[in-house]
């Protein structure tokens, strides 16, 4: 219990120190910035690493009276291959080590809220446990897109591994 209270007390009060200032895009002219634009805030664009961008191009369709989501062909192309994503970790498990996890385009701001939409986040469980922090990273493997996953989630990454810590 002290891991799980530790993590939560450190990540409750970084979030609390923040200003907001730090974390807030250039808002476009019409509505809020998606994910993938905020995350060019925060993120570069890195060679051989996919871009939020990529991924959010992605659309809700009404299909036999349910949404579905409708992949960009540049998605389609990343099924079943090996790719690195860089992003934020938000932890699943109570420990300091991570090893089932997600990694977002935008970092959260709260320890109960998903930071973004379902096109940027991709579930990540690793080969080894990657230790919990607040910076990017990079982690590279197989990347799955799921096309009718009942948990909602868009993509997943399988056999991960840490690749670096990303560059700010």
């Amino acid at each position: 219990m002290r891991d799980f209270s530790s993590v939560f007390l450190v990540t409750l009060f970084a979030c609390a120190c923040l200003p907001a200032a730090a974390f807030t895009p250039n808002v476009p002219e019409h509505g809020l910035p998606s994910a993938a634009d905020y995350s060019t805030t925060l993120l570069p664009e890195l060679q051989g690493v996919v871009s939020w961008k990529t991924l959010a191009q992605v659309e809700p369709v009404k299909r036999d009276g349910k949404m579905i989501p409708s992949f960009s062909s540049q998605i389609l192309a990343l099924d079943s291959q090996l790719v690195r994503i860089n992003g934020f970790m938000m932890p699943l498990d109570m420990t300091e080590q991570q090893k089932h996890f997600l990694i977002s385009a935008v970092p959260s701001s709260c320890p109960f809220c998903m930071p973004a939409g379902p096109e940027a986040i991709v579930e990540v469980t690793s080969k080894a446990p990657i230790k919990f922090g607040f910076e990017p990273i990079i982690m590279a493997g197989k990347f799955v897109v799921l096309k009718n996953d009942q948990s909602g989630l868009l993509y997943r990454m399988t056999d991960a591994e840490l690749v670096n810590t990303s560059v700010k």
